[in-house]
Formats: structure tokens, C-alpha cells, sequence
């Protein structure tokens, strides 16, 4: 974090001494940050978390997603593929920013897996939820539709598109949709 806000402090003391046209092509030339607006719907957490900046993914922010983004049933903490969060981030930006990203499941225990998979033939029995590679979702105020069709246009993975339930499903696995 220090060197972020070094850098900062840096870009600010530049941009200063800069001409606006300098400061133009400066800004375009500026790091990127990805940031996520999360709701658990099962806990009513929220987080609003930059998880990438400066090229890098930030630890700190990955930890509290992970917390978030944990199993709610059996409070299980389990690392998500920060390549998921990327996914999220690009879909979401397609309907704008400030997004709340509405968290139906993120990661699974293997019992949870094996309780929903019972009780359900919509859960699959090696579910990439296990392994911290999927997520399902909805952004209120945004047609699901919509919402799945960003996400397959991205071919970053699996999607799934769950009319009944009111979500989305994304990983990182294999491309391919249902």
C-alpha cells in the first residue's frame, strides 16, 4: 500500500507541473483499478473493495472477499480465483459503475455441496464452487438476460442462466453454458 500512495503522491506533484495536454495523455497512462460492490444476500454483509491496482491484485482486499465470499451454512473461508473477480469486474462494467453485485453462492464446503446436490438436481456433484472458481449473482435493477449475455460474450468460463431462481452463474472453467 505504500507504494500506491507513494505513487499517488508522485502522480499528484506531477500532474501539477504537467499542461493540460500533458495531463490528458498522463491520466490515460494511469494505472487501472478494479474495484466490486458486493451483498451477501444469505448474511446481508456488504463490501466495496479495489482488489486490483497498479497491475497487481491487492492481498488485503482478496482476504475480505474471500471472507464474503465464504459458505454461509458452514462459515468456511476458502480462497476465490482472483481471475473470477476479473470476470465479475468486466460484466458489471457493462451496466455501469457502482454496481452491487447480489452474492446467491460463492465458495462451498464439500458438505454443502453434497446437502444442495441432494435436494436439488441443479447442483452439480464436483462444482467448481468447491474450488473457489464460481460464483452466482445478480445486479438489481438489471435484466438477468442482459446479465447472461455480458457474461457469455466474455467466454471467460462457464455460465449459467437460472430464469427461476433469479441468478447468474459464472467460473473459470472450461467455456461452455447451459
Amino acid at each position: 500500500m505504500n507504494n500506491r500512495r507513494s505513487f499517488l503522491k508522485t502522480s499528484v506533484a506531477v500532474a501539477s507541473a504537467l499542461s493540460l495536454p500533458a495531463l490528458a495523455r498522463a491520466a490515460v497512462a494511469a494505472p487501472h483499478e478494479r474495484s466490486l460492490r458486493f451483498y451477501n444476500t444469505h448474511t446481508g454483509e456488504t463490501l466495496k473493495s479495489v482488489f486490483w491496482a497498479e497491475g497487481e491484485f491487492i492481498p488485503d482486499a482478496l482476504q475480505d472477499i474471500n471472507r464474503l465470499l465464504r459458505d454461509h451454512r458452514s462459515n468456511t473461508i476458502h480462497t476465490i480465483d482472483p481471475e473470477l473477480l476479473v470476470l465479475v469486474d468486466r460484466v458489471s462494467a457493462q451496466f455501469g459503475t457502482n454496481n452491487v453485485i447480489h452474492v446467491i453462492s460463492g465458495y462451498r464446503s464439500p458438505e454443502t455441496n453434497r446437502k444442495l446436490a441432494a435436494a436439488s438436481g441443479g447442483v452439480a456433484k464436483h462444482s467448481l464452487h468447491l474450488e473457489g472458481q464460481a460464483i452466482d449473482l445478480r445486479i438489481p435493477g438489471r435484466d438477468l438476460k442482459d446479465i447472461h449475455r455480458a457474461a457469455l460474450a466474455l467466454k471467460g468460463g462457464g455460465v449459467g442462466y437460472y430464469q427461476d431462481s433469479q441468478f447468474v452463474h459464472m467460473d473459470t472453467g472450461r467455456v461452455r453454458h447451459w
